[in-house]
């Protein structure tokens, strides 16, 4: 499906422009910054109404991801848990910043503000999949098994 599509598909909807950028993102991984004027056109919106919230919502990507997306939760349960210690583990373990993709481009690395899984804290998620109680031990199986699945 193209952008184009997907713009078409959903431009009718009240409060379309949300739909239509995690509708992009869900089909190709990021919001390409071409179609940023071609969403504008069709919404009568401008370039920079469309720019702002692709730039707001630290969900959306302008580029590419790596193979994999690696989510770190930065919520309080998992921060009270580890997950300060942990988030620096992974940024370490990765050579990455959040936001920022491996150079081998495996995985990219991205903060998440709550994954519904407090319980079992700190957690990660990788391609949609929820790790809880995740160690630096853990974290390498985690690394270990997505890259086996490719």
């Amino acid at each position: 499906m193209t952008v184009e599509e997907i713009i078409e598909g959903l431009k009718e909807k009240p409060g379309a422009l949300l739909p239509i950028l995690h509708g992009i993102q869900d089909q190709l991984g990021y919001i390409p910054v071409e179609a940023v004027p071609v969403i504008a056109r069709e919404l009568n919106l401008t370039r920079a109404d469309v720019h702002g919230v692709v730039s707001f919502y630290h969900h959306f990507r302008s580029h590419a991801p790596g193979r994999h997306v690696m989510q770190v939760c930065q919520a309080e349960s998992c921060q009270a848990m580890g997950g300060v210690a942990l988030t620096a583990h992974v940024k370490k373990q990765l050579g990455v910043d959040f936001h920022q993709t491996t150079k081998d481009k495996a995985f990219t690395l991205e903060p998440v503000y709550c994954l519904g899984n407090c319980a079992l804290s700190p957690a990660v998620m990788v391609d949609g999949n929820v790790y809880g109680r995740v160690t630096p031990e853990r974290f390498a199986q985690v690394v270990e098994e997505a890259l086996e699945d490719r």
